[in-house]
């Protein structure tokens, strides 16, 4: 089949179903039997995805349901595109842990270069801090982590994905 993507040996087949319900489903066995509940488990939680939601929308903005269920299902998909390919590049280094730079790699070999960016800079200020653990105390860590807290807050996308930083 031409749409067909290949992971593993999983691979992700869209379904033909209508556009009011896109949904890619998975020609692995493990994924067919008890659909309902392994889908369930293969998906980021739908409170996750509604946090994220509102974080972007405006402050009177509505999101229903059937939204937040596909938004859940996409970002699960494409995470789930992401990790496959990355975890290829592992075996074939013989590795069995996949890091940052291998979900960076993977990120840029799928055509998604305009999401390297950020995704560089996050990485760097994750690393930083779990750098500092080793270093200082837990209190100050803790002040550390409500000032980082404070930046990722302040860091907003724009509809070009480039990255804007509130200093108010």
């Amino acid at each position: 089949m031409e749409d067909e993507i290949k992971h593993g040996n999983v691979t992700h087949v869209p379904n033909k179903g209508s556009p009011e319900s896109p949904h890619v489903a998975c020609s692995d066995s493990n994924h067919n039997n008890n659909n309902n509940n392994k889908e369930q488990d293969r998906f980021l939680p739908i409170a996750n995805v509604s946090r994220i939601l509102k974080k972007v929308i405006p402050s009177n903005g509505k999101i229903s349901k059937d939204a937040k269920e596909t938004i859940q299902e996409c970002v699960s998909e494409f995470i789930s595109f992401v990790t496959g390919e990355a975890s290829d590049k592992c075996q074939r280094e013989k590795r069995k842990t996949i890091n940052g730079d291998d979900i960076i790699w993977a990120i840029t070999t799928l055509g998604f270069e305009e999401y390297v960016g950020p995704l560089k800079l996050y990485l760097s200020k994750y690393r930083e801090m779990e750098g500092e653990k080793l270093i200082f105390p837990k209190q100050q860590r803790s002040d550390q982590r409500r000032q980082h807290s404070e930046y990722e807050q302040n860091i907003v996308f724009n509809n070009n994905n480039n990255i804007n930083i509130n200093t108010n």
